[in-house]
């Protein structure tokens, strides 16, 4: 089962759907347009639809008016004709390493079908261009995905994938999230009728630059970056350290 948060016309799921089909059957349910930052938001104030666009041997496309997570939570609901053996959100149009991972909309499709309790993975492009140059991505796309088939992942866990915009990848690398922030978030304008107003905005200050073992080392130096991502937000050394608190 595929979603993304660009849009079910949006480049990068469609090269996900032409790396995918020669070893999968898929069912696509994608935003009608675009919902980036959407991360884990659902929809509670009008009804869904789940369209279908067309259907091919191997392949059934269907538009959601909602979220990415809507789109998982009523295509499992509704629209899969069985269990799906993995959800794979992307190919997203944009970086979703390091704290990006929580404003997510791509990321927010695999979460939730890692809440779900099926293995899931998103695939993430450096490049925010609408036509972005998918080619180097395809094998490596095709490659994590059959190994995740054949492997499963644990509960609770799965895999945010993210490329660099480069024509050359040097291979893979398996890394933590970085510590990073974002700052400057929002340009302040002043409406003509009075007030003001704010575009977002900002830029993405990395506080580690030298670590060799997190997300953006990897794609500053061209390689493919694996996370390994869990839903459980458990801070246990906290836990352990509050069991001796005067509470």
């Amino acid at each position: 089962m595929l979603s993304n948060d660009d849009g079910v016309r949006a480049k990068g799921l469609h090269e996900l759907m032409e790396a995918l089909r020669p070893f999968a059957d898929l069912v696509v349910v994608a935003p009608d347009g675009p919902r980036s930052g959407a991360s884990a938001s659902i929809t509670s104030d009008v009804p869904l639809h789940a369209t279908l666009l067309y259907k091919e041997a191997g392949l059934s496309v269907y538009q959601c008016n909602g979220t990415p997570v809507d789109c998982v939570k009523l295509a499992l609901h509704a629209v899969v004709p069985r269990q799906p053996d993995l959800v794979v959100g992307g190919i997203n149009h944009g970086d979703n390493s390091s704290v990006n991972v929580h404003y997510s909309g791509t990321m927010g499709v695999v979460i939730e079908g890692c809440l779900k309790q099926l293995p899931a993975v998103g695939f993430s492009l450096c490049n925010h261009d609408p036509d972005a140059d998918f080619a180097p991505l395809r094998p490596y796309v095709s490659r994590i995905t059959q190994e995740v088939l054949r492997r499963g992942l644990p509960t609770g866990t799965c895999l945010n994938v993210n490329f660099p915009a480069v024509p050359e990848l040097k291979g893979i690398r398996l890394c933590r999230q970085t510590r990073g922030v974002w700052r400057g978030e929002y340009e302040a304008h002043t409406h003509p009728k009075g007030g003001e107003y704010y575009w977002l905005t900002g830029y993405y200050d990395n506080l580690e630059p030298e670590a060799e073992d997190s997300d953006h080392w990897a794609l500053d130096h061209g390689y493919v970056a694996i996370t390994p991502t869990q839903i459980d937000m458990t801070a246990y050394a906290l836990l352990d350290e509050m069991k001796g608190w005067k509470l």
